[in-house]
């Protein structure tokens, strides 16, 4: 992405910026063009900060909703690549410490950028659909989506129902390529499709995200606990903080302390007509529905033969198919085409049904001490 001065404004000792809060699946966060925010990463991390109201676990000083699935921001700009229209850099601002961490995707908010762009003059409008061609930048991901634009603008009102949002919306068909290895540059970065660590059976893979999958029964669980059961025990997440901790090392991600990458799941059978059951962790805590990336990475493993998940799912591999996850809110499809089985597996893409819906615009404040670069 080109940058030119960022174009913000001063009010009495307050910045404004320019931004668009948006909800992005079951995510929203405010969306930036790239010419608003400063090139240099040390500020433009403490405006992020500063707009989301943290470090606090409130964000009471913010915009921010106090939970890891409203704490995000989306910067997006032109690309020049060939095969894009737009890229975005996806920050997943931590709520109660001062860290934005630019290293993984989000599949929700992806198909926020979307609508954003078209709306931001970035993309034009070419009939009643149109095809918005996005590269994010933290994984090296293209995505293709497709937006309902009759009548020459974009609309959000529609009949899709994702679980985890209320209500119905337009649907946003978002299709993820080049995922595979999105950040070691292999399906399995360990070359095994199961680890033993700390005494546990674990499936380390890469797919859209990289994750280390967890058997409920072997952490002496159902699959089907709460968010709010999982997130209480708090002897369950140390242990598996341990465990994603050295699986980092193994996949070659070095030391994630302070990192959201790697994710983690808990897989499980089904029990309400799906085709397997996953609570998704952010990575400290259980997602209140699931990531969209998680779960294309999700359907990978489930049809990976050899991983943890075998067993577990009652389906037929073909190249092509939708596969139903079940969630704490409910359950995500992921369109999955693949090729090859086993350890010659391989993942050309994964896609999804989202919708979006534009919030408010306008300027978010910040200190003016802040682009001074004096520290809050």
């Amino acid at each position: 992405m080109t940058q030119t001065q960022p174009q913000t404004q001063i009010l009495n000792d307050q910045h404004a910026v320019p931004c668009v809060m948006m909800r992005g699946g079951t995510s929203k966060g405010p969306i930036f063009l790239a010419t608003d925010l400063p090139e240099d990463v040390t500020l433009r991390d403490r405006i992020l900060l500063a707009a989301m109201g943290s470090p606090d676990k409130r964000q009471i000083d913010g915009i921010g909703g106090a939970d890891t699935l409203t704490s995000k921001s989306c910067i997006v700009g032109p690309s020049n690549r060939p095969d894009a229209d737009v890229e975005f850099l996806f920050a997943q601002v931590a709520i109660d410490r001062p860290e934005v961490d630019v290293n993984p995707n989000c599949g929700n908010m992806t198909a926020a950028v979307a609508p954003f762009a078209i709306e931001a003059g970035l993309v034009p409008i070419t009939g009643d659909q149109t095809l918005v061609r996005i590269y994010n930048r933290n994984v090296g991901a293209l995505v293709d989506a497709v937006v309902p634009t009759p009548d020459g603008r974009v609309i959000y009102t529609g009949d899709a129902a994702i679980d985890g949002v209320p209500g119905t919306a337009a649907p946003l068909i978002l299709r993820f390529k080049e995922i595979m290895g999105s950040k070691t540059g292999r399906l399995l970065p360990t070359g095994k499709p199961i680890n033993y660590i700390d005494g546990l059976e674990v499936t380390c893979i890469d797919v859209a995200v990289p994750m280390v999958m967890f058997r409920a029964r072997d952490l002496g669980l159902t699959g089907r606990e709460s968010k709010a059961e999982l997130d209480a025990n708090k002897d369950l997440l140390s242990i598996m903080e341990a465990v994603r901790q050295k699986a980092s090392v193994l996949m070659g991600l070095g030391d994630c302390t302070g990192k959201v990458v790697p994710k983690m799941a808990i897989l499980s059978e089904p029990a309400q007509g799906g085709h397997i059951t996953s609570r998704y962790f952010v990575p400290h805590n259980c997602h209140a529905t699931h990531a969209v990336t998680g779960a294309i990475c999700v359907a990978s493993c489930a049809s990976l033969s050899g991983s943890i998940a075998d067993g577990m799912i009652d389906l037929k591999v073909v190249p092509q198919q939708w596969i139903k996850i079940e969630h704490p809110s409910g359950s995500i499809d992921v369109e999955l085409t693949i090729d090859g089985s086993g350890p010659n597996l391989s993942v050309i893409s994964g896609g999804v049904i989202r919708t979006a819906r534009r919030l408010f615009e306008g300027r978010v404040l910040v200190p003016e001490t802040l682009l001074a670069g004096d520290a809050r």
